[in-house]
């Protein structure tokens, strides 16, 4: 049971109007926000087709909240209905979706994953190379090319034209489109005022080309991206004032979650759902904005809406995670970046109050006893090498005597932790890998697609043959095996009678009187064993159909990961029966399709959004970035590379990632490239790209900034011990950086 803390039940007080809400890491946000949801439903104030809205960043958090606030409905003896939970392409997606043609879609427009996504524009990338050829003659380059260093050894200029500046320009391309569909900015109007522009900006004019490239090949495919869908929500609500009527009386309370991370057209489409005088309640955490680099987020969103006069501001200071030595380290990087980081830019990176509190006496999660001799800042100088080596040595050291414990390794980045990985292999510890995701999950979610299709269609030899192919999918991978799948294939869609495969009789037998290939006689074999497979699968439609997909699932996978999605896609299904009690399996089938081929990312059907437990996995060692360690927590943390390279401070002799060693005096293209842009819409009429590298500065500053709340996410992910060291870098020139030394200081002065 639930019992509020005093600063929770402020919160829990709310009934109407607009509330802000600063919560500090495992203040218990999730629980607060849930119960406030399952309050207003109970409280009788929304009507028979009202709902509570709930918007959350991330697909995990969805079901999170989901199970939360169905919990609490249920303590109250009610059905868990009136209110609804999304991302913000989850709730993009659902206003496109009821009027598309508002926006000029087709009513059945596709969305195209990520992964498509990205092959899309890596092919209208690859055709500007082609037409724009680097060139060692600084007077031949038509575009961007006169941005590179023309010192580059003979040697260096060739990989980098191979390698290094196709990669770099790939990289451009991404953040130009998104910037590009943030501002709601079509290639036309782009081109336009390129036209009319007083001075050139050939950043934009690259930027411009590939946009227009990639835009054209969504439509050939009349489908749009994720980034599209924000948008055309956006446009889609601004254009029909009906519409937008409706909804705001379908969902009269907003609760808006992680919202230190919203962005500008999060804030636009959120902002006019609420209207004037509606009800919106935003909870965050401003010192965890870490997804702001080269996007319109940016936690000063959050920050200035609690700054209005008509806003009830309310705190969470109060967290029961960590011990309180790791609490004060916190705190410290908070006060000491206000008060003493050496640039003055950066000193608002991190925000006070609330600072993080213990929980009060008596609190149902109380912090973990306190022991200063468990948290280590070791500013001893390591090679890359030889920190990985003292990080393995020390796990091999703990873990046999801390099996019931959690600990995790945490890297900046996802090759650091490629590293991590392959030393644990090596010294045969167990770990699980929350790194970047390899596995395909639309094949998982597609195949149970095409079963369930079928045994809502049962009797299509068609679909039987998809299922075949499905259930044999292993023989992909042989070419013998390939071709006799195919013939397999071939001939059970000419079966024209299912029924006399799967429930033969002794005149109707179609088995038995297939003339099977001489030289494949196991393909007898495996049809009757399929045969008994597909019986098995038909009777289980009985079942509910999340027991359908998991038993369809035991008998497909074998992968923990594939069985996780499909444990997923349960939950979807089961959730979008209770939603449509008169949905039956055609029904659910077009759901499961659905979900399929368009909406894996903001439904949670990859890895990386499959909801994460540490506890499930006490004794092995998890290795993940800091970034995606947001959210999570465990007994024991390291945190490494804590350098000047991988956490600068915007000081002269730092390194930054984005600024490439080939480029031309230190610039950041990808910063110029979106200061091109924005100098080209600014509302100013005499605007213009002024002083070069004046961006490429903004953004060291920005993204200074953002390291500084990784390492405070960072920090705060450890509940009893913390480990955190830095290394000299792959050449040797890196120092560690420098809040490490200022709380390496506060440490050995205060313990």
């Amino acid at each position: 049971m639930f019992k509020p803390r005093p600063k929770q039940q402020e919160v829990l007080s709310y009934t109407d109007g607009r509330m802000g809400v600063s919560a500090v890491p495992g203040s218990g946000k999730t629980v607060t926000l849930s119960a406030l949801a399952a309050q207003l439903v109970a409280s009788g104030v929304l009507e028979d087709d009202q709902e509570v809205l709930v918007v959350t960043l991330v697909n995990s958090a969805v079901d999170n909240f989901y199970k939360q606030v169905r919990a609490f409905v249920r303590q109250r003896g009610l059905l868990p209905l009136g209110y609804r939970v999304r991302t913000l392409h989850g709730l993009a997606h659902d206003i496109v979706r009821e009027r598309p043609a508002l926006v000029g879609l087709s009513d059945d427009f596709q969305i195209v994953d990520e992964r498509a996504a990205d092959q899309i524009r890596q092919d209208a990338v690859e055709a500007w190379l082609r037409s724009n050829p680097y060139s060692a003659d600084a007077d031949a380059y038509s575009a961007a090319g006169d941005f590179l260093s023309l010192d580059l050894e003979e040697g260096k200029r060739d990989w980098v034209r191979r390698s290094q500046w196709p990669r770099l320009v790939s990289n451009i391309a991404l953040s130009f489109i998104r910037q590009a569909k943030d501002l709601q900015i079509t290639p036309p109007e782009l081109r336009d005022r390129l036209d009319r522009f007083p001075q050139p900006l050939p950043l934009v004019e690259m930027g411009w080309a590939i946009y227009a490239d990639y835009q054209r090949a969504l439509a050939y495919r009349g489908a749009v991206d994720f980034d599209d869908l924000i948008r055309l929500a956006l446009q889609a609500l601004e254009l029909d004032e009906e519409y937008l009527r409706r909804l705001r009386a379908r969902w009269p309370y907003i609760l808006e979650d992680e919202a230190q991370d919203s962005s500008e057209l999060q804030e636009r489409i959120l902002k006019l759902l609420v209207g004037p005088g509606g009800n919106w309640v935003r909870v965050g955490d401003p010192n965890q904005a870490i997804y702001e680099t080269f996007t319109t987020a940016s936690p000063e969103f959050l920050r200035s809406f609690l700054g209005e006069a008509d806003v009830q501001p309310r705190e969470l200071p109060n967290s029961g995670r960590s011990t309180q030595s790791i609490i004060n380290l916190a705190n410290y990087l908070i006060d000491w970046t206000r008060e003493e980081h050496p640039v003055n830019e950066v000193r608002s990176a991190l925000a006070a109050p609330p600072y993080i509190e213990p929980t009060p006496p008596g609190d149902p999660q109380p912090n973990p006893r306190d022991d200063p001799r468990k948290v280590h800042l070791i500013v001893q100088k390591f090679t890359p090498g030889e920190e990985l080596h003292a990080i393995g040595d020390s796990l091999a050291r703990w873990l046999p005597e801390h099996q019931d414990e959690t600990v995790a390794v945490l890297v900046p980045r996802n090759d650091h932790g490629f590293a991590v990985v392959s030393d644990l292999k090596k010294r045969g510890l167990e770990y699980i890998e929350l790194l970047r995701s390899t596995r395909s999950t639309r094949e998982t979610a597609g195949a149970l697609a095409n079963i369930v299709s079928y045994l809502a269609d049962p009797t299509s030899p068609v679909k039987l043959a998809r299922v075949y192919k499905v259930w044999r999918r292993q023989d992909r991978d042989d070419e013998e095996a390939r071709v006799r799948l195919g013939m397999v294939v071939k001939t059970l869609r000419k079966c024209r009678r299912v029924e006399d495969f799967l429930w033969p009789r002794v005149d109707r037998n179609w088995l038995a009187g297939l003339e099977l290939a001489d030289e494949a006689p196991e393909v007898g074999e495996q049809l009757v064993e399929f045969r008994e497979v597909v019986r098995r699968w038909q009777g289980a439609t009985s079942l509910p159909i999340d027991q359908l997909v998991l038993t369809l699932a035991q008998d497909l996978f074998h992968e923990p990961a594939d069985l996780a999605v499909a444990h997923k896609l349960a939950v979807v299904l089961r959730r979008a029966s209770e939603t449509h009690p008169d949905w039956r399996l055609p029904e659910l089938t077009q759901e499961l399709a659905v979900v399929a081929k368009n909406e894996r990312r903001f439904l949670g059907l990859s890895e990386d959004d499959i909801g994460f437990d540490p506890k499930r996995h006490k004794g092995q060692v998890v290795v993940t970035t800091m970034h995606k360690a947001k959210g999570l927590e465990w007994d024991r943390v390291y945190l490494m590379s804590v350098n000047n390279y991988d956490f600068p401070s915007a000081l002269p002799h730092d390194s930054f990632i984005s600024e490439r060693w080939f480029v031309r005096d230190g610039l950041n293209l990808e910063a110029e490239t979106l200061a091109q842009l924005e100098a080209l819409f600014s509302e100013d009429t005499v605007a213009s790209y002024h002083e070069e590298g004046r961006a490429t500065q903004k953004a060291r500053l920005e993204y200074a900034s953002e390291r500084l709340r990784l390492l405070y996410v960072g920090i705060t992910r450890a509940k009893k011990e913390l480990i955190i060291t830095w290394n000299t870098g792959r050449r040797g020139d890196q120092q560690p950086a420098i809040p490490f030394i200022a709380l390496q200081t506060f440490w050995e002065s205060n313990s």
